[in-house]
């Protein structure tokens, strides 16, 4: 029997890694979520075939579970993915932290590796937990979305983590008798986990939803050598690192340093503040906006979470194939952290069925952006935003599409609210720029409707 089970925890770990690399690419992403899937499905089959498990918590678990599970999927909105990634991480981690202390009580611990595993899986199951707790508050506007400061605020994080590591090395050295040690250390990094994410603005929460979807793996992992499960230490380890890499990529597109994730304090404005942008706004109707593309032989549109609170991803498919049809060249310009989660965009893009190769990055669509006839940005903000290239200004040194040098930009916004970040944006008022106030779908409809209309 354990040889059949270690043969299934292989397969499921080939599943997991061929899984994960399908997902790199649009065509193969839907078969590669199924082969994860069918891994942890042969990694739970597997796991309850051990001898003695309680199948009576287990089934009432699954039970629960599930029916969390289902209610999720079929009642939370897209524009609500970011705030559910963010509570999936906080789940993952607490169910790490309870494992370890589950495992502390079970019987006693002895050995130094078995103490560092469990401390390891509190220690960083708890920091996941709450911090993607307060990532949910702020993505769900519970709380403030901008940077929560105090005065020491860094000097007392970086005590809190000696106290923290401090303690847990007294609790590795003599784990026996040590309760009120163990106790200590969750309640820190309980409190670590809150304070290390509330200094972090708004516009950086992708970097900290990947950041703390690697804390959760890095947990289940260490949970896994504390049950000794092969599985669960390989797919913990697999979240950990995929999660990592994927900090690092969206640190360099924000032009920030992977300290600056681990050792929060990021996101905020430093000095003066920029001043509130002046100036006047030029509006357009879509009927006019309608000549412009008619006219237009290149187009680049950049997407952003107003796209999502809109769901015009279908009307903006549709657009993007007239103008094709009418000889225009189009591209979708992706910025890595445009909407509220990695992928944000990409995930919207795809249900709509547009084409993966009209897909394009900042680093490749900015150089021949001064060629672009006409750039559509529907929703976006922060990552258009030109006063990322000024100082104080909470975007400072962030990479942008270079929209504001297109030869026409159409903003499509409900009103002349700032980002999520905060801070005022002066594209608005470029001569370049036309705003086109209104519901993005109800306006991209009415460009669609007059192209339609023309052909006819």
């Amino acid at each position: 029997m354990d040889s059949l089970i270690n043969l299934s925890y292989l397969v499921a770990a080939v599943l997991f890694i061929y899984g994960i690399k399908m997902l790199g690419r649009q065509a193969t992403a839907r078969r590669g979520n199924l082969l994860s899937a069918i891994g942890m499905l042969i990694a739970v089959v597997a796991t309850l075939l051990l001898a003695g498990m309680s199948y009576e918590w287990i089934v009432l678990g699954v039970v629960v579970g599930s029916a969390i599970g289902v209610y999720a999927a079929r009642t939370v909105k897209m524009t609500a993915m970011p705030e559910l990634v963010a509570l999936l991480n906080g789940s993952g981690g607490l169910a790490s932290l309870l494992v370890g202390w589950a495992e502390y009580h079970a019987e006693p611990v002895t050995g130094a590796f078995r103490a560092t595993a469990i401390i390891l899986a509190v220690l960083i199951g708890g920091i996941a937990f709450t911090g993607s707790v307060v990532a949910y508050a702020k993505l769900a506007e519970r709380i403030a979305g901008r940077p929560i400061l105090f005065t020491g605020q860094n000097i007392a994080n970086a005590l809190l983590l000696l106290v923290t590591v401090v303690l847990s090395v007294l609790f590795v050295v003599n784990p026996g008798d040590s309760y009120l040690l163990f106790v200590l250390v969750v309640l820190l990094a309980l409190t670590l986990g809150v304070l290390a994410v509330i200094p972090i603005g708004g516009a950086d929460m992708p970097i900290v939803i990947s950041l703390l979807n690697s804390y959760s793996g890095i947990a289940a992992a260490a949970a896994g050598f504390i049950i000794l499960n092969t599985v669960l230490i390989v797919a913990g380890a697999l979240v950990g690192a995929s999660g990592l890499i994927l900090t690092a990529i969206m640190c360099k597109a924000m032009n920030r340093s992977l300290s600056n994730v681990l050792f929060a304090g990021f996101g905020a404005s430093g000095g003066r503040q920029v001043a509130s942008v002046q100036g006047q706004v030029q509006a357009i109707s879509a009927d006019d906006a309608y000549y412009i593309l008619e006219a237009a032989r290149s187009v680049v549109v950049v997407p952003g979470y107003g796209m999502a609170v809109a769901q015009a991803q279908h009307a903006v498919k549709e657009l993007a194939d007239l103008l094709s049809g009418n000889g225009a060249e189009v591209k979708y310009a992706i910025h890595p952290v445009a909407g509220r989660m990695p992928g944000h965009m990409n995930v919207l893009l795809a249900e709509a069925s547009v084409p993966y190769e009209q897909l394009v990055e900042p680093g490749d669509v900015n150089p021949t952006m001064s060629a672009v006839d006409v750039a559509i940005v529907i929703g976006a903000n922060d990552v258009v935003n030109p006063a990322a290239r000024e100082k104080g200004s909470p975007l400072y040194g962030m990479p942008i599409i270079n929209v504001d040098e297109a030869q026409t930009v159409f903003v499509l916004k409900r009103s002349m609210a700032a980002g999520f970040s905060g801070a005022d944006n002066p594209l608005f008022f470029k001569p370049n720029t036309r705003m086109l106030f209104g519901d993005a779908k109800a306006s991209l409809s009415k460009l669609v409707a007059a192209f339609k209309e023309a052909a006819s």
